[in-house]
This record gives structure tokens, C-alpha cells and sequence, in this order.
């Protein structure tokens, strides 16, 4: 099984980032990950 780079923490902060207004453009770059992703 692959190894995920963000912590479950990490994942939740960023989604949480999302809930609260923020583009989704702005958080790849932020936490340097890809759209796809």
C-alpha cells in the first residue's frame, strides 16, 4: 500500500481551509499538490 505524504491532521486542515471560502487553486498551490489530487 502507498504511503500518504499529509497526515490525517494535515488532510483535515486543508479540507477545512476548503470549507471555509477557500479556492481550491490557492490550496494546491499552498500545500503544493496537483488539482488532479
Amino acid at each position: 500500500m502507498k504511503r500518504t505524504r499529509y497526515s490525517e491532521e494535515q488532510i483535515i486542515g486543508i479540507l477545512t481551509e476548503h470549507e471555509a471560502g477557500a479556492k481550491c487553486a490557492e490550496l494546491c498551490r499552498k500545500h503544493g499538490m496537483s488539482e488532479g489530487t
